[in-house]
């Protein structure tokens, strides 16, 4: 339908004819436009078009005094939206910055969902555990010593840091938990945005489909065995 619709808008339909004719809303139009890079074809009406503005400064404004008209002086950065940052921040930033300027909000929390889970998956090769046997062993200190004088030698002792099986695992699964409540508490703010009407229909399909992936896995997660060692204290 996105395909349809952005041939209308390069056309030059505005927003809220191509609304009417697909049946859906105008943030939906423009969330496509954003999403898809929809660009006007060389002569086609622009959207700015829809909006009529009266003519003049409102009666008793200054904001023009002193000014002769015409082009900027040089070196103005009213361009930019950012004039503050592009006088600070690196050239990398604020190409950043600007790029972001094109993402709406819901697009961003998008965003924000994806690269959290993918730091969840990737977690699982990171700090996979094999079985009880697997054992790291680091080393965490070295000391030289010398013995015999000139014509003695050197020992070498070092400290190691043993991290069992148990302890990794440990780990793992605290650090993925909190992960996992990161997620889903980004989730659920993007479903509330889709409830308030703020995503299209193919926003709400994939956060659909990302939330069931989401529910396996925290399946997989509580499904893990719990072993349980209890201390008589009498050797038995």
């Amino acid at each position: 339908m996105h395909r349809k619709a952005e041939a209308d808008y390069q056309r030059g339909m505005k927003y809220k004819d191509i609304a009417e004719k697909y049946d859906v809303s105008i943030n939906t139009v423009k969330s496509w436009k954003q999403r898809h890079g929809w660009k006007r074809r060389k002569g086609a009406p622009s959207e700015k078009g829809v909006h009529t503005k009266k003519p003049g400064a409102p009666v008793g404004n200054r904001n023009a005094v002193g000014n002769k008209g015409g082009a900027p002086p040089a070196g103005n950065s009213n361009a930019v939206t950012h004039g503050l940052f592009q006088k600070y921040l690196p050239a990398e930033t604020l190409a950043i910055m600007e790029q972001l300027q094109e993402r709406s909000p819901l697009d961003m929390l998008w965003d924000n969902i994806m690269i959290q889970y993918t730091a969840i998956i990737r977690a699982q090769q990171i700090m996979y555990v094999k079985d009880q046997l697997d054992i790291t062993k680091e080393i965490k200190k070295t000391e030289l010593t010398s013995f015999g004088g000139e014509d003695g030698g050197v020992t070498e002792k070092m400290e190691y840091e043993i991290q069992f099986a148990w302890d990794k695992h440990a780990a793992f699964m605290n650090a993925q938990s909190r992960a996992m409540t990161t997620l889903q508490g980004l989730i659920k703010r993007y479903e509330e945005m889709c409830r308030l009407g703020y995503a299209d229909e193919e926003q709400q399909l994939r956060i659909k489909k990302l939330k069931g992936e989401v529910e396996k896995i925290s399946g997989e997660e509580k499904k893990q065995p719990i072993h349980i060692t209890v201390d008589y204290g009498d050797g038995s």
